[in-house]
Formats: C-alpha cells, sequence, structure tokens
C-alpha cells in the first residue's frame, strides 16, 4: 500500500498535479526508475513496505511540539512519507541492509526538518534495533546541536508510550534497553571523533559550516557499523564555498539529474527550491504564492503557514537587506552568482542516439568510414586522465563527436573513491583505458590513435594538441606522418569554438554515442568570461575532470572552419 503510494505520488509530481520544482520532480524519477528494476543483477535492491512502515509508526508515536498543531499526533505530510519511506524501505536483496547510508535534505525553514529528524535520531538509537547504537546531531554551534537532540529529548519525554524506556542525564539521551545514546556534537566542543562510533549522525543546517569536518568526523566513525547513516539536513545559504554548496549541493543536483551518468546507490537527496535557468537566474516569480509550494512543501499546506510567508515576504519587499535572508530561509535559493555551468545537460542527451532512438527506434549513428577526423588531445603527466577527441563533420553541417580517455593503474583505485562516478563500468564497457603504472604512457595513446584510425576508417586528418605534457607526444605522431597542430589555449583560440560547440548542441547539430565519459566530463565543465564576454572552460573552479571535453575542443577548433567532406552517406537530419 505504502509502496503503491509512494508510485502515484511520484507521478502526480512529475506530471505537474503536485507542485513541485525540479530537483523534486527528479527525485520522484529516480524513485520510479527504481521501482522499475528493483530485485535485478544491475540493482540488487528490494523495496520493502514493512520496513519503512515501522519508521511511520515510530514517528506517530510523537505529539508536534510547537505550532497550531502543538499536543496533536504527527501524521506525516506526503514528502515526509516519500523522503523516509525512501530511506527506510530500500533494503539489498542478500543482505537485508538498507540502501541509503548517506540522504541529503535541503527545504526552507519551518518545514518539520528538525521534527523529522529527531524522530529519525530516537529511532535509530531504539527501534532500528542496532545495540549500542551511537546517534550524534551534530553542527558548528553548540546551541545548534542541540536543536535536533533538544526536540527528540522533549518527544520522548511526552511520549506516554516510551516511558521508563528513555533516560536523559548530563546531556546523554539513553535508550536503557539497548545501552544506545543520543548526544549533540559541535565543533565548539573541540571533538576530533576518536572514540567515536556512530549508528547515525544528524548533520544540522549544514549551509553554515565552513569547513567539512562535523561530516568526516562522523563518517571516519562508522567503519565498524554494517547499515550506519548520515542525514544532511539544510536550507539554502549564501556561501558558495562551504562545502555544502560547493560539494553535497553541486554533487545531488547531478545524481538527481536523469541526464547525468552520476549514479551512487547508497545516497539518497531531495531538493526542495525555486526554480532556475541554465545561467542562474530565477525563473519562478516569488510573488507569486503558487510557487512558494515548491520550496515549502509542509508549510505551504496550511493556512497559517502561508501567511506567516506573506508577512516574511512583505518586509523584504519593503526592506531590501531582508531579502537575501528571505530568499535563502523562506524560498531556499542560494545566493550571489553560482558558477557557470557550460552546457545544458537535457539538450546534450537531445543529440545522443539513446533520445533519439525514443522517437525512431530504427535511428542508427551515421557511417562516418571515409570521413575525416580532427582529433583532439588533452593530454596529463601524472595522476589525471588524458583524453583524446574526435570530430568528424559531416554533410548536412553536422558534427559527429566522440572521445576515449586514459588513467594511470596506480591512480584509479583513488579515484574511484574521490570521484563518485563507475570507474570500473566505464573500463567494461570500453569508454576508459587503465595505463600500467603511476604515470601516463603516452605510447598507448599513440598507439590507440594509429589502431583507432584504421578501425573507424575515417580519414585523420589534423591532431590537435594542447603543448602542455604533450610535446614528445606531438613530435611522435609528426614521425607517423600527421599534420600536427597546436591549439593555444587562450582566449583568441577557443573562446569563439566553445561558444559555437554550445550552441550546435541547442541546434541538435552534435551527433554522439551516449558516452557516459563525455557525458560526465560536460557536466562538470563551468565557464569563466571577461568584460569582452570571451569564454573558456575553467579547469581551476571545474567540479572533478573535464579532460575528454577539452579534448573534443581541441578537435573542434579545427573542425568547425574546415569544409565538410562530399559524398552520399547515410546521417542524421534534425
Amino acid at each position: 500500500m505504502l509502496k503503491q503510494f509512494l508510485i502515484d505520488y511520484s507521478q502526480d509530481v512529475i506530471n505537474g498535479k503536485v507542485i513541485a520544482c525540479q530537483k523534486h520532480k527528479w527525485a520522484c524519477m529516480r524513485f520510479l526508475r527504481d521501482i522499475e528494476r528493483e530485485g535485478t543483477e544491475e540493482f540488487p535492491f528490494i523495496f520493502d513496505e514493512e520496513r519503512a512502515m515501522r519508521f511511520f509508526l515510530w514517528m506517530n508515536l510523537f505529539r508536534h511540539t510547537k505550532g497550531v498543531l502543538k499536543g496533536q499526533r504527527i501524521e506525516p505530510h506526503e514528502i515526509q512519507y516519500f523522503i523516509f519511506g525512501n530511506i527506510y524501505g530500500w533494503i539489498h536483496m542478500d543482505t537485508g541492509y538498507r540502501r541509503f547510508n548517506k540522504a541529503y535534505w535541503q527545504v526552507a525553514r519551518k518545514n518539520a526538518k528538525s521534527q523529522s529528524n529527531s524522530c529519525v535520531a530516537s529511532y535509530e538509537a531504539s527501534a532500528f534495533g542496532e545495540s549500542m547504537a551511537e546517534v550524534y546531531c551534530a553542527a558548528t554551534k553548540r546551541e545548534q546541536a542541540k536543536i535536533v537532540w533538544s526536540e527528540a529529548d522533549y518527544m520522548i519525554k511526552q511520549c506516554p508510550e516510551l516511558k521508563g524506556k528513555f533516560k536523559t542525564s548530563y546531556g546523554i539521551i539513553r535508550h536503557l534497553k539497548s545501552n544506545s545514546i543520543i548526544k549533540p556534537l559541535s565543533q565548539e566542543d573541540k571533538k576530533k571523533g576518536d572514540g567515536l562510533n556512530p549508528q547515525c549522525g544528524i548533520i544540522d543546517e549544514y549551509h553554515a559550516h565552513e569547513t567539512d569536518e562535523m561530516v568526516n568526523v562522523i563518517d571516519s566513525g562508522m567503519i565498524a557499523r554494517a547499515q550506519p547513516l548520515i542525514f544532511i539536513i539544510t536550507t539554502a545559504g549564501t556561501n558558495l564555498n562551504s562545502p555544502c554548496y560547493r560539494t553535497e549541493y553541486q554533487f545531488v543536483s547531478r545524481l538527481l539529474n536523469p541526464d547525468d551518468p552520476t549514479e551512487v546507490d547508497s545516497y539518497f537527496a531531495m531538493v526542495n527550491e525555486l526554480d532556475k535557468d541554465d545561467d542562474g537566474n530565477l525563473i519562478d516569480d516569488i510573488k507569486d504564492e503558487s510557487v512558494w509550494v515548491k520550496a515549502n512543501p509542509i508549510a505551504c499546506s496550511y493556512p497559517e503557514g502561508i501567511q506567516k510567508m506573506r508577512s516574511r515576504q512583505k518586509e523584504a519587499l519593503e526592506k531590501p537587506e531582508m531579502m537575501e535572508d528571505f530568499m535563502t530561509k523562506n524560498m531556499n535559493v542560494w545566493m550571489s552568482h553560482p558558477k557557470k555551468q557550460y552546457m545544458n545537460m537535457e539538450k546534450w542527451a537531445a543529440c545522443g542516439i539513446l533520445k533519439r532512438r525514443k522517437s525512431d527506434p530504427e535511428l542508427q549513428l551515421p557511417e562516418v568510414r571515409g570521413f575525416t577526423c580532427f582529433a583532439g588531445v588533452d593530454m596529463s603527466m601524472k595522476i589525471d586522465l588524458s583524453s583524446v577527441g574526435f570530430v568528424v563533420p559531416l554533410t548536412t553541417g553536422s558534427f559527429y563527436v566522440g572521445q576515449h580517455s586514459f588513467i594511470p593503474e596506480e591512480t584509479l583505485e583513488q579515484k574511484k573513491k574521490t570521484d563518485r562516478v563507475p570507474y570500473d563500468l566505464w573500463i567494461r564497457k570500453g569508454w576508459l583505458t587503465v595505463i600500467p603504472g603511476a604515470v601516463v604512457d603516452q605510447s598507448v595513446i599513440e598507439n590507440y590513435l594509429l589502431e583507432e584510425e584504421e578501425r573507424r576508417g575515417w580519414v585523420m586528418r589534423e591532431i590537435c594538441y594542447d603543448r602542455y605534457a604533450a610535446t614528445q607526444f606531438a613530435q611522435n605522431m609528426a614521425a607517423h606522418g600527421y599534420e600536427i597542430v597546436e591549439i593555444r589555449q587562450g582566449v583568441q583560440t577557443l573562446s569563439e569554438p566553445i561558444k559555437d560547440f554550445r550552441e550546435l548542441v541547442l541546434q541538435k547539430r552534435i551527433i554522439h554515442e551516449d558516452d557516459p565519459v563525455l557525458t560526465w566530463a560536460l557536466g562538470n565543465a563551468v565557464t569563466k568570461s571577461d568584460d569582452k564576454e570571451n569564454l573558456l572552460l575553467d579547469k581551476a573552479k571545474s567540479t572533478n575532470r573535464i579532460d575528454p571535453i577539452a579534448a573534443v575542443i581541441n578537435g573542434f577548433v579545427r573542425a568547425r572552419v574546415a569544409p565538410p567532406d562530399s559524398g552520399d552517406v547515410e546521417v542524421w537530419t534534425f
């Protein structure tokens, strides 16, 4: 019954019956995709309604502690059913352990974040079933850390069904039967995490954390736990250099995006916010009350909540100095100018064979044998990816693009832990090659280019390279008889090609094979510009690696000005 409710709810969100922001819709799309493939070899998780309902029965034991519902039993809102139904319902089909070990919920204030997670804290310390569980409510400030802890303490004391089950003393809530504890933890306490063995860590208002110290303290102590949980709850903020925005928000935005290959099965995410366009400009009008529910799914469900927001909005409109606070805390919008993402990933996905085949199942990639190819190269010396990009001008004025990347073997294990992308799968599928050793052996890349030209049957007219770390490579390829062209990495050379490539994607005149490595790199890429609106890909500020798209752009610099080959070949038309 719960499972069907969540399916129906997800469909209502996606089709607009329930007003929701884009990331909320993506979270529902992710759930439906998981339901379709549950219990398969590809996805070894199943949805256990009984497990999920145990949490909601626990939640229903407690009463509201504040507001118009004070004293009434908690009846979960539909979004609480969705969030906590996911977190507690999904389990591994073989081990029975929980699927999600990490969760992120970003929503405006007064939407029951603290109340919900106080229920999580007491549940993890008792009804979840782990003996001697340690639950920590963590924040930067001592008073902030005590908000969820104090809520849990008060709700337990007001619950007659739990009388005699818990005891509070010296700032510790203890579940007597399991000898489990709930404690506040803050940076002000100067705790380093030594001796901690957390079953659950609740990170409160993560936007206010200047470092990821508290997350690391909790996470590093969980190694011995079979099924721990880190739960990050936050509103938006103004510090775009904080780990909340820079790391978690950016990551979950990609995790939820169905057109991005980023996937971590153990990470649940929900974001409730007003929507922005691709350039980071707000789409929703804050004067339109109908969009407030996007950031306030619970607060907008009762008249008092809406009235409170009306008062806050009026004050913000009359006092400009209050607008930033209203936008971050009530509309859940990150303020300041964020990094500008280079590519609209939905438009990029629309250029791929998989998306096109949905409307034309018989569609095939263009035949490029005999055509001219421009190869771009972005080489690294040691630990990073080295990539080659391929750009083939077609008779229609479109371009076929592809890439192949290389990574040193000794770097791979480290990258699998830090980058949170499926390197092993990419290697098996042939998108990525592992080079033995600690550094890039450029002879492997040289041989790959020679073999790929023969396999593809195209004519490699030019090899376009960034001379950084590639001087010897260029000399060796020249010795093989190829025309070598250096691509200077400045605005005079790259700005127009970078703009043109994006414009061609928007026009569906780029054709690609849905290569997840290239898609990942494009999703990482952000731009920087000068006062003349020249554009460059910003490697320093891009999240993770952009080498594959940098290689493609190097090849595109020359391919865009080359006359297309003539001939009668089958190509896509858009």
